[in-house]
């Protein structure tokens, strides 16, 4: 297990890796340490708390849980830390409705910072870690400045029939 590390990604069932896995993608490409796993807040308890200690003890700043139905992995990761968790609803049975109402209802006083469902939630995440990262990485502020910059330029380029 890498002992470095700056986000942990970490998901209720393997099957949202098809989703997350741009998170951790996302956070890669801008060389950022990041680690995945699978765990679940209601079957895995303890071993959620370990992992939140020992990431926490291994330098990880920024948190991203991802969990789809009842959607509670974020809020017992935040309850675990002071560090920012931030929320990607995972698509179930209510097309991710149920996942995202779970995460945004939070009660006042353990916040959680929720993106939107899916895919765009997952590379928004990352992104949004990379922001907070990049309050004291000038590196990582240039890197950021520089994907905005490609992306208006992109949008600038396009032209229409």
């Amino acid at each position: 297990m890498n002992n470095e590390l700056l986000v942990a990604v970490i998901m209720g069932s393997k099957s949202d890796w098809d989703v997350m896995r741009h998170a951790s993608e996302t956070l890669s490409e801008f060389g950022v340490p990041n680690e995945a796993r699978v765990l679940s807040a209601h079957r895995t308890p303890d071993a959620l708390e370990a992992f939140m200690a020992d990431a926490s003890a291994r330098g990880c700043e920024v948190f991203i849980g991802a969990a789809g139905g009842a959607a509670h992995l974020a809020g017992v990761m935040a309850s675990r830390t002071i560090k920012p968790v931030l929320g990607v609803p995972m698509a179930s049975a209510l097309q991710g409705l149920d996942s995202l109402l779970s995460m945004v209802q939070m009660p006042a006083g353990i916040p959680v910072g929720t993106l939107a469902v899916g895919k765009a939630g997952a590379v928004n995440a990352a992104l949004l870690a990379v922001a907070i990262l990049a309050l004291t990485r000038p590196d990582l502020a240039e890197k950021l400045s520089a994907f905005r910059k490609k992306q208006a330029d992109k949008i600038l380029a396009e032209t229409l029939p």
